[in-house]
């Protein structure tokens, strides 16, 4: 007997490897389909149950697949036990199950059996996938290590019997065409079993079925002929000011196309008093960002996007976790939020940087939360999870973050915005938490939708022309893609319009910029203190901060390296080092130049391979003289002043190469000199 069965659950797994005793993270059974048949094809039952929810609620975006509701399964759905009994039955008849992609199935009916701690064999069952015994027969090239991809039960049927299926997401249909893919590759000799003899006497049996589910669905939509008169609220919000304060650049890096500069000239032509920078995962852009935003007399809000997972150190599975928003208040929040992005990608990171709440509450300090866009906890929970699991979500932000947490509200023109939006007022109201308008921007201007579409497809390494899908399982059929070209800063005019029924979202967005202070991230370049020989200190540094000490030990380091290089010191070698040594003085680096002199001839000393030199220091008498690079500037007619301009003032950048195995060990010697937190390494 082949026992051939599908089910419709609320959702999907986090984790497909987790036991079936992990109930947490399977979904839920909402309907069970299946037919047993005799080796020969001959439809023995078949049963198509809807299981009446207890204890859950099916959501928004599984309705969407499968078209059963909370409503329609408590009206027309049986108790789960009933349900598993009456499978129980006929899993007692046969030797194997048969599904396509079956091991899902296996662990979602086998994880209802363990919640009722009901005995079943259904997971000592031969089980039998057509999509992995007809790959090879397939043949659809691409996948992992050359291999063939394993096809979709539509690409399977068209293979099979030349048109393709129309999925149904209903587990009675999805069963016949299973079943009858499953007895068409019995007789084509693709799938062997000792209990078939005659394959060509194989004749697929199929029921009769009910409708579809979708056909169940009324066509009707409910319209609000009672529209809200918002004439006094556009009047007024002539005079209120708006914010941003979900925004992306381009240090989104491939996910957002607007640069820094052209994000605040925007807020500054729409006359906004703030702007918000969340890009994802990331800070990148804060220092850039905050510098540009001052200088136009806006005030920057610096936050970050981050994905909140389960346990940030567990990279067993694939959990990207949750986008959230937050903000800092002020430069400590900023301290904070930076410390969370860093955590995120040094202990985190696991195909996304992330960190979980754990981490979230150790740095909470002076922090702003919302509740973010669609892929955020609460807007996620609601969609795929249900109300209740999302109110659990919000309540638990709440309790911990106070009246720094907001509900963000999106209006883009996506259907499961609309639904989500509803139930986040009325978690609003209920539980006395504000809320503020957004629009989660990822380009200037709408014209520029297109662009970002492109660069979201070098991301992904997609084509342009293939079918896309923004929410919900892509399938290989279709690329990530946004629903339209409504992810822009929209002007505040465009924002008051789209949420003038719900004045306090604009005003809110006022209330939060209010809350955060403005603060510079600009500063003087910190260095070290570098250590000098008693006979060259001066006791004047030490009452006013001066380098006379710094400079005195550079100017004898200098002119001895001179000696050895030159021999004989010329005036015209002279004039070039003390023209240096008066800029390097007046610019204030002498020390810059002592520390890297120094681990440069350590590094020599420990017999690490150092690099002649490179860049705009190769034009240093100075550096030349005291080992830093050995190219003679003067010899070669080298300039020093794209080294360092004594007009424009900046911290040079001095380029040296180690040998690939030394150079761990200069790093270590800088460390162990200078301290930990005096040492970096960054992308250049």
């Amino acid at each position: 007997m082949f026992l051939i069965f599908d089910t419709e659950t609320t959702g999907l797994p986090k984790n497909y490897n987790a036991p079936i005793s992990d109930s947490d993270n399977w979904p839920r059974l909402v309907q069970l389909a299946w037919q047993l048949h005799d080796e020969k094809g001959n439809l023995i039952t078949h049963r198509n149950i809807i299981v009446k929810p207890e204890g859950f609620e099916i959501p928004f975006n599984s309705v969407k697949i499968h078209g059963i509701t909370t409503e329609r399964a408590l009206e027309e759905g049986i108790p789960l036990k009933e349900a598993l009994d009456e499978f129980q039955k006929d899993l007692n008849r046969t030797k194997y199950v048969v599904g396509h992609n079956i091991e899902f199935d296996i662990n979602i009916v086998g994880a209802e059996f363990y919640r009722l701690q009901q005995e079943t064999n259904l997971l000592e069952l031969q089980s039998i996938d057509t999509k992995d015994e007809a790959t090879d027969f397939c043949a659809i090239p691409g996948g992992k290590g050359g291999k063939f991809k394993w096809p979709t039960l539509t690409e399977l049927h068209t293979k099979l019997f030349g048109v393709p299926f129309d999925e149904a997401h209903d587990a009675a249909y999805d069963v016949e065409a299973t079943a009858k893919c499953f007895f068409a590759l019995i007789k084509e000799g693709v799938i062997k079993r000792p209990e078939i003899k005659d394959y060509a006497q194989i004749n697929y049996e199929a029921p009769v079925l009910d409708e579809a589910n979708f056909a169940h669905q009324t066509k009707e939509q409910k319209t609000d002929d009672n529209q809200k008169d918002t004439s006094a609220n556009e009047e007024e919000l002539k005079k209120a000011d708006f914010v941003h304060l979900h925004c992306h650049s381009q240090f989104s890096v491939l996910q957002a196309t607007s640069r820094i500069a052209d994000m605040v000239k925007i807020a500054k032509n729409y006359g906004m008093p703030a702007i918000a920078l969340t890009d994802h995962g990331n800070m990148m852009a804060a220092f850039k960002f905050v510098n540009e935003a001052l200088k136009n007399d806006i005030k920057p809000i610096v936050g970050c996007e981050l994905n909140i997972c389960q346990n940030h150190l567990d990279k067993s599975f694939k959990d990207d976790g949750y986008q959230t928003v937050i903000l800092a208040k002020n430069k400590n929040g900023y301290h904070n939020l930076a410390k969370l992005s860093s955590i995120a990608y040094t202990q985190g990171f696991y195909y996304v940087p992330r960190i979980d709440k754990e981490v979230l509450l150790a740095h909470k300090e002076d922090l702003i939360i919302t509740t973010g866009g669609l892929w955020g906890e609460i807007p996620f929970k609601i969609l795929n999870e249900g109300e209740s699991r999302a109110e659990e979500a919000l309540l638990w932000y709440k309790e911990h973050f106070g009246e720094d947490f907001y509900i963000e509200i999106n209006r883009h023109g996506i259907e499961e915005e609309e639904y989500v939006n509803n139930i986040l007022l009325k978690f609003a109201e209920k539980h006395n938490i504000k809320y503020f308008a957004a629009n989660n921007t990822y380009y200037d201007r709408k014209e520029d939708a297109q662009a970002h579409d492109i660069l979201l497809c070098v991301k992904d390494g997609e084509r342009i022309h293939k079918p896309k899908k923004s929410i919900g399982k892509k399938g290989r059929e279709f690329r990530f893609g946004f629903p339209n070209d409504e992810f822009y800063i929209k002007s505040p005019e465009e924002m008051k319009k789209l949420f003038n029924d719900l004045p306090e979202a604009i005003h809110t967005t006022i209330e939060i910029a209010e809350k955060i202070e403005a603060y510079q991230l600009k500063r003087d370049v910190l260095l070290p203190k570098f250590d000098i020989p008693e006979e060259f200190q001066d006791p004047r540094d030490e009452e006013d901060g001066g380098k006379r000490g710094e400079n005195n030990y550079l100017r004898f380091l200098t002119y001895e390296g001179a000696k050895k290089r030159y021999g004989e010191i010329t005036p015209e070698i002279q004039e070039r080092l003390d023209f240096e040594l008066a800029t390097i003085e007046r610019t204030g680096y002498p020390g810059y130049f002592l520390i890297v002199q120094d681990f440069t001839t350590k590094a020599r000393e420990m017999g690490v391979s150092v690099g002649p030199g490179r860049g705009s220091a190769a034009g240093s008498a100075v550096a030349y003289c005291i080992g830093i690079t050995n190219i003679d500037p003067i010899k070669y007619d080298l300039l020093f002043e794209r080294f360092l301009n004594p007009d424009r003032v900046s911290l040079p950048d001095i380029d040296i190469d180690f040998d690939d195995e030394g150079r761990q060990k200069v790093i270590d010697y800088v460390i162990e000199k200078y301290g930990a937190n005096q040492v970096a390494q960054i992308i250049t």
